[in-house]
């Protein structure tokens, strides 16, 4: 029975791996047998988590890729095309967040997190999914948010991206699933992760989990890992357009 979560032959794509919740979601597909790209546009952490899947016995590379340039896209995708390979599995991840209240908002701050988290989203799923649909397979994985299901103060713009990841998942899975293309949507809550460990051991960090989490803790790598595999395993296969909600309950309140 576990063999549908055998992701071995597989090639996994994973934008923003190199830190946060995208080296969690890299390490777990290749734990699952997939040999993981690992794209970015910090060469350091990319080659980082590269050696950490090498030295657990994975394969892995890194390819420079800025979502938000459809020239830096398309070289990455030749560069692809030239091994002659083909992306079994695409996990898009990168973004960024920001904070403000929304009336000081700059546009240009707005303009950053849409076009990084939305149209970057967009845009990978729209080049990959050309591959994907003269092969007549694959499977996509947006990465979305707990706040793009029930907003989040100060962060209108993210809150907003993640929404419409949410709504772009559910339009693609409409028009691929002839091509026997799944598309589904993650949406965590807060994780654990090298970037937001300093901000929860403050006071106002842990007031926010107690008052926010009903599980009253943060979330932890092998609570995703597992997310990840299933989505992009065949132990999902009768799902398609769906928004898996990994929130410790924040989205129930």
């Amino acid at each position: 029975m576990l063999e549908v979560f055998n992701l071995n032959g597989k090639l996994a794509l994973v934008t923003g791996g190199g830190s946060g919740l995208g080296r969690i979601m890299s390490l777990a597909l290749s734990d699952a047998g997939a040999e993981v790209i690992v794209t970015g546009r910090r060469t350091d952490k990319l080659e980082s988590v590269v050696k950490e899947i090498e030295q657990k016995g994975g394969n892995s590379f890194s390819l420079d890729l800025d979502v938000q340039d459809e020239t830096s896209i398309e070289s990455c995708l030749d560069k692809i095309k030239c091994m002659k390979r083909n992306v079994d599995i695409l996990v898009n991840n990168s973004g960024i967040s920001g904070s403000s209240w929304a009336v000081e908002q700059e546009v240009s701050d707005w303009d950053a997190v849409i076009n990084t988290n939305l149209r970057g989203t967009f845009l990978m799923c729209r080049e990959v999914g050309k591959t994907m649909i003269e092969r007549k397979c694959g499977v996509v994985i947006n990465v979305a948010s707990v706040a793009g299901i029930i907003g989040i103060q100060k962060l209108a713009a993210y809150s907003s991206s993640k929404g419409g990841i949410i709504q772009l998942t559910k339009t693609l899975s409409q028009e691929w699933a002839k091509f026997g293309i799944r598309v589904n949507a993650l949406a965590p809550g807060y994780f654990l992760t090298d970037i937001n460990k300093d901000y929860f051991s403050t006071e106002s960090g842990k007031k926010m989990i107690k008052n926010h989490i009903p599980l009253n803790r943060l979330g932890v790598a092998d609570e995703l890992s597992g997310s990840v595999i299933f989505l992009a395993s065949d132990a999902s296969s009768f799902m398609t357009g769906a928004t898996l909600v990994i929130d410790g309950g924040q989205s129930s309140l």
